[in-house]
């Protein structure tokens, strides 16, 4: 099956078919640094990078690129606000943002530009559009004139008349149309220091889209294979890239877009702007949610949902989605009771095991071997992630009766426990192209709490009934073996309590 994917521009599915054949080049939208991320933010980056990941599988050769807008007025208002130079603000949120990403194991950007240090290549688009009529300057700010783009709406299909309406005279530093919009601001005698940089037009800094088009054209070149970003940002955001872009260069911009449905609480959007969501927003910050949820946990939750509907985040569809990975874990430790090795450690897989390996066990093999059939065939369809992880959950699921069927934990026939051994290489494998299993599940704190709280309370049960039924060794024995490990019970009348002692 030839591989299809969505493009925004056409409102279609499409051949995938790179401008160079075999090499893709992709440009995601990344976040502007001025306050923490939140989980709306890992939803691009989770997957874009298991999309280059199925890519590279396929083999192509990949260069992705993320942004960071470090040059913006949100920047300023909140440095202001928290009185710090914005800069340091950027530099702050920025590493926050890393640090996420790497536990979130968004491990394949190969190009994380920042603006600030893309003003060269933003003062030339804007001198070249001017050149070209594209552009004016009105008392210092530099502003692209949407008349210059015939087809200017193209993507988020508004009418031409919707986007220009309100045309008025050019009176000091207002636009001509109003529709235009700044490539170039002019800086403002409040402004700080850091974010004022010289220019033809005198002292200011970019406009949000000039931004991107520059970093893009830059590492990928005027014309590239995908670009990406949340639904969003098509209008005004990419609309907006895609004529300053192609005005300029005078060619195509980015062949595919691909845009990712939004992140809702509650069926309602996550957005930083609304004063409602502030407090909700703190809760969902990647580093908190970290704490509470593991990465692998987080990045399984997104990509269980096709990347074009919106992602409903809450404390409900989170414990659905970990007991789910729960049942992959469950059989990766059965895996190792039955070879005696860990699973995580490699192996072999089932394709590479042969047919001889899987002789008097024919069915068995294809029907793991159909899983992985369809497990691809969801990815070529307009990368369906979702239905993916709904074909690994069948695979797991015959894997599981293969063990049951086969009596695996007791059976002495090696060829059961290699057959089996291999099975769950396969499905690692599969899953490894999305991100997942590759290490062994690290619980982060809050949910090791919560497991050793649940565990002691059904010892303290235990306790409980053994003294009942007068069973006394055996309570003295659960009191005793806790007490070696640091664990106190005390006996109240109100009932039995713990506490860690040291």
């Amino acid at each position: 099956m030839a591989m299809r994917i969505y493009n925004s521009l056409t409102q279609q599915k499409e051949p995938f078919e790179p401008l160079v054949p075999g090499r893709v080049g992709m440009y995601v939208c990344g976040p502007t640094v001025y306050k923490p991320s939140h989980i709306g933010h890992a939803v691009g980056p989770i997957i874009f990078d298991a999309f280059k990941r199925y890519l590279r599988r396929k083999g192509y050769q990949v260069t992705w690129v993320v942004n960071i807008t470090d040059v913006d007025d949100k920047l300023i208002a909140e440095a202001a606000a928290q009185g710090c130079r914005v800069d340091e603000l950027a530099r702050r949120v920025t590493e926050g943002y890393l640090a996420a990403l790497q536990a979130l194991n968004v491990t394949g950007i190969d190009h994380m530009p920042r603006a600030s240090e893309h003003i060269p290549e933003i003062i030339d688009i804007c001198r070249r559009l001017i050149d070209r009529g594209a552009a004016y300057v009105s008392g210092g700010d530099v502003y692209f004139d949407v008349t210059a783009d015939e087809d200017y709406g193209k993507l988020s299909h508004r009418r031409a008349e919707d986007q220009l309406a309100g045309l008025r005279e050019l009176t000091g530093q207002e636009k001509r149309h109003a529709g235009d919009f700044a490539l170039w601001k002019a800086a403002k005698p409040d402004e700080p220091p850091e974010v004022q940089f010289d220019s033809p037009w005198g002292k200011g800094r970019p406009g949000w889209h000039i931004e991107c088009t520059a970093m893009s054209v830059r590492y990928l070149g005027e014309s590239f294979d995908i670009h990406g970003g949340g639904m969003d940002l098509i209008f005004p955001h990419h609309e907006n890239e895609i004529a300053q872009s192609e005005t300029c260069f005078g060619r195509p911009f980015a062949k595919y877009w691909m845009h990712n449905g939004l992140t809702r609480f509650n069926t309602k959007k996550i957005s930083k702007s609304d004063p409602q969501m502030a407090r909700l927003m703190e809760q969902l910050v990647l580093s908190r949610l970290l704490e509470k949820y593991s990465g692998e946990l987080l990045r399984f939750f997104v990509l269980a949902t096709h990347y074009r509907r919106p992602i409903d985040f809450s404390d409900e569809e989170m414990a659905a989605r970990q007991k789910g990975l729960e049942s992959f874990y469950r059989l990766f430790e059965r895996a190792a009771r039955i070879s005696g090795r860990d699973p995580y450690a490699g192996g072999e897989t089932l394709e590479q095991a042969g047919p001889a390996a899987a002789a008097g066990f024919e069915a068995f093999a294809e029907a793991c071997a159909n899983h992985q059939r369809r497990f691809f065939e969801q990815m070529d369809d307009d990368f369906n992630t979702g239905g993916a992880i709904g074909v690994l959950f069948e695979l797991a699921t015959t894997i599981n009766r293969f063990m049951d069927e086969q009596r695996a934990e007791t059976t002495s026939d090696q060829r059961v426990r290699r057959l089996a051994s291999a099975a769950v290489q396969t499905l690692r494998e599969l899953g490894g192209i999305l991100g997942l299993f590759e290490r062994p599940p690290a619980r982060p704190a809050a949910a090791v709490d919560a497991l050793v709280g649940e565990l002691m309370e059904l010892l303290i049960a235990v306790r409980a009934e053994a003294r009942k039924t007068r069973q006394f060794a055996l309570s003295d024995m659960i009191r005793d073996r806790l007490a070696g490990h640091g664990i106190r019970l005390e006996d109240r009348p109100e009932g039995t309590v713990w506490r860690r002692e040291g």
